[in-house]
């Protein structure tokens, strides 16, 4: 979606046009598009996590949403987001109820996913720390607790692919992205390793992006389920 006005303001192109500078304009702009795509649903697996932050977050965009909780519920959704919290605990309800299956099948029907934190561990191939089951959709290698099993947390401001203007990260108990394959974009770093990756129509983040005021990475992600080839169906 392109606006005259938006390009005004400095920020997106042709190619980027989610890309906006952390100034005025960029709330004049926010406040315009709502990014109300017909037809465009999201789901969020709620299960355990702060899957109603991720709904605000959409709600202030102007996108539809439901929340997911078997297998059901992931008809006509473009994609998907795992949010934070245990993964054990997704994990284990997620294949009780059928869905940890229902994922895998939505994703080869070419539905787009988002993982934050613990959604991270859950789309990765390899995880440890200790080693768990996971949805295996993203070629990287994690390790759980990665910075301790206590409850800490940090806010950074960093430098990411998704425009010039830094991006604030909520890291809390983050897990650590130790390696990524060679098809992995890093679209983030912090302290040396990937905080927000993708490949394909996979996205993840190992810091928490709804717990901040920017919008841009689900911005970046509705896009991304947007120029998906189609709605998956379950």
């Amino acid at each position: 979606m392109r606006s005259d006005a938006w390009l005004s303001c400095g920020g997106g192109s042709e190619t980027r046009p989610y890309v906006f500078p952390l100034d005025g304009c960029a709330g004049e702009f926010l406040g315009t598009i709502r990014m109300k795509y017909d037809g465009l649903k999201i789901g969020i697996v709620a299960i355990q996590g702060d899957y109603e932050a991720h709904a605000k977050v959409l709600e202030r965009l102007g996108v539809e949403y439901t929340f997911v909780r078997t297998p059901a519920d992931l008809a006509g959704l473009a994609g998907v987001i795992l949010p934070g919290g245990e993964s054990t605990t997704h994990l284990k309800v997620m294949t009780e109820e059928g869905l940890f299956q229902a994922l895998q099948k939505f994703a080869a029907a070419d539905g787009a996913f988002f993982g934050t934190c613990a959604g991270t561990i859950l789309l990765a191939k390899e995880v440890h720390g200790p080693a768990q089951a996971s949805l295996g959709l993203l070629d990287a290698s994690v390790l759980r607790n990665g910075y301790g099993r206590q409850l800490a947390s940090d806010v950074h401001m960093g430098q990411t692919k998704l425009r010039v203007a830094p991006l604030e990260m909520v890291f809390i108990r983050a897990p650590i992205i130790e390696r990524v394959g060679a098809g992995v974009e890093i679209l983030a770093e912090d302290a040396g390793h990937p905080v927000l990756v993708r490949e394909a129509k996979v996205l993840a983040a190992t810091f928490h992006p709804e717990l901040s005021d920017d919008t841009a990475v689900h911005e970046y992600f509705v896009r991304m389920a947007k120029n998906g080839a189609g709605v998956a169906h379950a």
